[in-house]
């Protein structure tokens, strides 16, 4: 699966120049959307379904600054797929630093009915279960460097 690519905004500096540390959990839930996107299962089907899908869990490893101006390139890769909920990893690559990894994060994630009981993915879901599981044989984990 082909990487998710932006270009860092002028509006997401900090006072250092630098982008705001709070901006790459922003972009790593769009590049999360935009994985969802191609794998054909939009946010928005799920919750015409009467799903949500709440961030149990997020963190992110800074490891060198991206300025305004710069292009990223997120990869979004599976790293676990439980019965209840699943774990996502991202790296976020500087393209306009030749390539380094700036960042990198995950986010763990369930289903729940809008009443708020948990959905078993493999049960109710297992098209989308699939999906995730297959990512890599798409192409998952290319960064396009």
């Amino acid at each position: 699966m082909e990487a998710y690519t932006r270009t860092a905004k002028y509006h997401e500096t900090d006072q250092m120049g630098i982008i705001h540390h709070s901006n790459y959990i922003k972009w790593m839930e769009e590049a999360r959307i935009d994985m969802m996107n191609r794998l054909g299962y939009p946010y928005r089907k799920f919750e015409e379904m009467g799903y949500i899908s709440p961030v149990l869990h997020v963190d992110c490893e800074y490891k060198k600054s991206v300025k305004f101006d710069d292009e990223v390139k997120i990869v979004v890769k599976l790293k676990n797929m439980g019965r209840v909920k699943f774990s996502l990893g991202y790296e976020i690559y500087n393209m306009s630093e030749g390539g380094q990894l700036s960042a990198c994060g995950s986010t763990t994630h369930c289903f729940l009915t809008k009443d708020g009981i948990p959905v078993l993915m493999e049960r109710e879901m297992k098209e989308f279960s699939e999906a995730l599981e297959n990512m890599e044989e798409q192409g998952g984990g290319n960064n396009g460097l």
